[in-house]
């Protein structure tokens, strides 16, 4: 098993930066992918952003793109995601999921962090 635990949600206003963190324990070694999602209210959860243990590579969707990075550091099992020039558009529950080496979707996901982006 894989945990996950995110921080670093928070009320924002418009134009504003967070970072999200996402701590993962356990299992890690199972895995090969850390990504990024999101759930607004009424809305399906969406992809924001993926990032491999190996070799860094990244995946951002197109909403984010120039204004999102996600980023890993191996020694400390983490991942983090800033997010600059955040609009309301953003405000979503954001959680951290992880993927099993040659597994097809993500097998294991954190509780979720609030961000919240005033107008």
């Amino acid at each position: 098993q894989v945990q996950l635990v995110e921080s670093g949600g928070g009320l924002v206003q418009a134009g504003g930066s967070l970072r999200l963190s996402c701590a993962a324990s356990g299992r890690t070694f199972s895995t090969n992918t850390m990504g990024w999602f999101r759930q607004a209210p009424g809305k399906e959860r969406e992809f924001v952003a993926a990032i491999t243990w190996s070799g860094g590579s990244t995946y951002n969707a197109d909403s984010v793109k120039g204004r999102f990075t996600i980023s890993r550091d191996n020694a400390k099992n983490t991942i983090y995601l800033q997010m600059n020039s955040l609009k309301p558009e953003d405000t979503a529950v954001y959680y951290c999921a992880a993927r099993r080496i040659g597994g097809n979707d993500y097998a294991y996901w954190g509780q979720g962090t609030q961000v919240t982006v005033s107008s």
